[in-house]
């Protein structure tokens, strides 16, 4: 029996009130639709969606009248009945639902669970409102292609997102949200900044252009800092590797859809989804000694994985990739000091950043490899580092890698969104694999643990989630070009010209604009390209040797000797200071629910 409204918490609140908004759509789309083929409809976080076989594509411009079919079930207030039905009585109710069929066959026992909400019957395992009224508050947003069960070898649904809260506030602030989000979005602040883009021929792949590399290259050349500050060596290998290395890996067993498999010479052979087999090699390429542990060795590696078409999204979910990948090679007793240190360039680097972040222990996944007996270890040695820390974290029950247990690191934007970056995953079975061994100071040969991590993660996804983050106006140290000189007239190019090559001597990524228009007109185009300094100079500034400062973040700011200005420019660029405003978003964060993921699994 569901427990009172009040007794339950926040998230399980929204979960019903989602759950419950997924089956009142339905219930509309079959009023529209008579015959249309119903699948899932579970929560999400923030919203929740529903699965159709529909008879024509669903637009937008339909959305207006689902949601007045839906605000009449609402108004009304229908009850959520609960009925357990002898399969045999289900699979006669839904024998012209061909996927609800499926997800009886797969549900076990002998009854299954219904819910009723007016003229509307759905399978279902609940929980659910009491009454169709608490769902008032929701919104429809887009509609998306999906999968059946997420197998690209099933057909194609249309799968329809919503939205919906307990309160009109809350529905209005998330709508708002969801606004900003659009205007950050890093697709379209790429192409109107001139970032990078994507092309047809090279689906999950970015193209990067000048302005956009620059800065890449200039946050990848960060995170080598970071790691040479913190004593490693980097290394570099082949992208292209014969299937052998995997089998021995684990990652042909565990990994091989999610991999680019081709034959060649009566070869077959994988281009490498992540740098953990070949480090292994580097490692085993000559004798060891305790001496030289913890031994961190880095690589920027480019890699691929076979995602699902439906599933790229932008630079956030890609086909090919560069990761700030490392593998520290450690014994027993140095496990908890090299994840201490871990945090610590986290901490840094995210700081840096203006971003926060969350921590999740995930343990032993049922599809995992290697000796239980060593996973209860690696667990341990885990939670007794993060414990030693002093940091909050969760515990996801059965969410590691299949070789280890790992520490993720959910990093929140401004808007309060949460992306997986960085990772921490502690592996003793790929040491075994390989054979890998030390000499201990007693002489004898040692195995020794492997941690993976990585901070930033995948670039281009943590590239692309820092445009989102400063809505493409990035600091000075990681702007694309960090000043611009606007000449009012001719007569004042050449000093132009000398202001731009003196801070190009010192490195600054410099523009002149010395085009024949109105300076205001130049402003208002360098203010949209977000350029962090704007230099003018006419007449008097160039007999003076001056400059009329206007930044991105501050705005006018008057005249200053040029020599004043370039050592500013340089201290900001060479600290890396936050010399930008960040949005926050003033909006609870709403944890995501496990139950959740349940449902989606079971489809239930």
């Amino acid at each position: 029996m569901s427990s009172p409204a009040q007794e339950l918490s926040k998230s399980e609140q929204l979960y019903r009130i989602r759950h419950s908004a997924s089956h009142i759509m339905a219930t509309a789309i079959l009023e529209i639709f008579p015959d249309a083929k119903l699948a899932i409809g579970p929560p999400i976080k923030d919203g929740f969606y529903y699965d159709f076989e529909l008879p024509r594509p669903i637009t937008p411009e339909d959305f207006e009248e689902i949601e007045k079919r839906m605000a009449a079930a609402i108004s009304a207030n229908q009850k959520f009945i609960q009925e357990e039905w002898p399969k045999e009585r289900a699979r006669e109710f839904f024998k012209d639902q061909p996927y609800k069929l499926e997800l009886i066959e797969g549900i076990e026992g002998d009854t299954v669970s219904t819910y009723t909400n007016g003229p509307f019957t759905d399978l279902c395992a609940g929980p659910h409102v009491g009454y169709t009224k608490k769902c008032k508050n929701f919104k429809l947003l887009k509609v998306a292609g999906a999968y059946w069960r997420g197998d690209e070898k099933k057909p194609m649904l249309q799968r329809i997102y919503g939205t919906a809260w307990s309160s009109k506030e809350e529905l209005e602030n998330h709508l708002h949200m969801l606004e900003e989000a659009k205007r950050r979005d890093h697709r379209r602040l790429a192409k109107e900044l001139e970032l990078f883009g994507f092309e047809s021929v090279a689906p999950g792949s970015v193209f990067w252009k000048p302005l956009g590399w620059a800065s890449y290259r200039t946050l990848q050349s960060y995170f080598r800092e970071l790691e040479e500050k913190n004593g490693y060596e980097e290394i570099f290998n082949p992208l292209l590797y014969k299937k052998e290395l995997f089998e021995q890996s684990g990652h042909w067993d565990h990994y091989q859809e999610n991999m680019f498999v081709l034959h060649s010479h009566d070869q077959t052979y994988c281009l490498k989804p992540m740098n953990c087999p070949d480090t292994m090699l580097y490692f085993k390429s000559k004798r060891r000694s305790y001496r030289e542990l913890p031994l961190r060795v880095a690589e920027f590696g480019v890699l691929h994985r076979n995602e699902l078409q439906g599933a790229l999204s932008g630079a956030t979910r890609v086909r090919q990739m560069c990761q700030d990948d490392a593998h520290i090679f450690v014994m027993e007793d140095q496990i908890q000091g090299e994840i201490t240190n871990l945090l610590g360039m986290i901490d840094e680097a995210y700081g840096l950043l203006g971003l926060e972040y969350d921590l999740e222990l995930s343990t032993r996944p049922e599809d995992h490899m290697g000796d239980p007996a060593l996973w209860d270890l690696a667990e341990d040695a885990l939670k007794a580092a993060l414990n030693a820390s002093g940091k909050v974290y969760r515990v996801n029950e059965g969410d590691g890698a299949f070789y280890g247990p790992k520490i993720d690191i959910q990093l929140r934007d401004c808007l309060g969104r949460s992306w997986q970056c960085a990772t921490i995953q502690l592996d003793f079975q790929l040491p075994r694999r390989f054979e890998l061994t030390y000499a201990a100071s007693d002489n004898s040969e040692r195995t020794p643990v492997v941690i993976h991590r990585a901070i930033a993660g995948t670039l281009e996804r943590f590239f692309a989630i820092l445009v989102e983050h400063f809505a493409g106006a990035f600091p000075t140290w990681l702007a694309p070009v960090q000043a611009i000189i606007l000449a009012i007239t001719d007569d004042q190019n050449d000093y132009a010209w000398k202001l731009a090559n003196e801070l190009k001597k010192h490195g600054v990524r410099v523009e002149v604009d010395d085009r024949n228009e109105k300076t205001g007109y130049k402003i208002r185009e360098a203010e949209t390209r977000k350029i962090p300094y704007m230099l003018v100079v006419g007449g008097k500034e160039a007999e003076a040797g001056t400059v009329a400062v206007r930044s991105y973040t501050d705005g006018q700011r008057g005249v200053m000797p040029f020599e004043d200005l370039k050592a500013e420019i340089l201290e900001r660029i060479e600290t890396r200071a936050l010399d930008v405003k960040i949005f926050k978003s003033e909006l609870a964060i709403v944890e995501e629910d496990e139950e959740v993921d349940e449902m989606v699994e079971r489809g239930y």
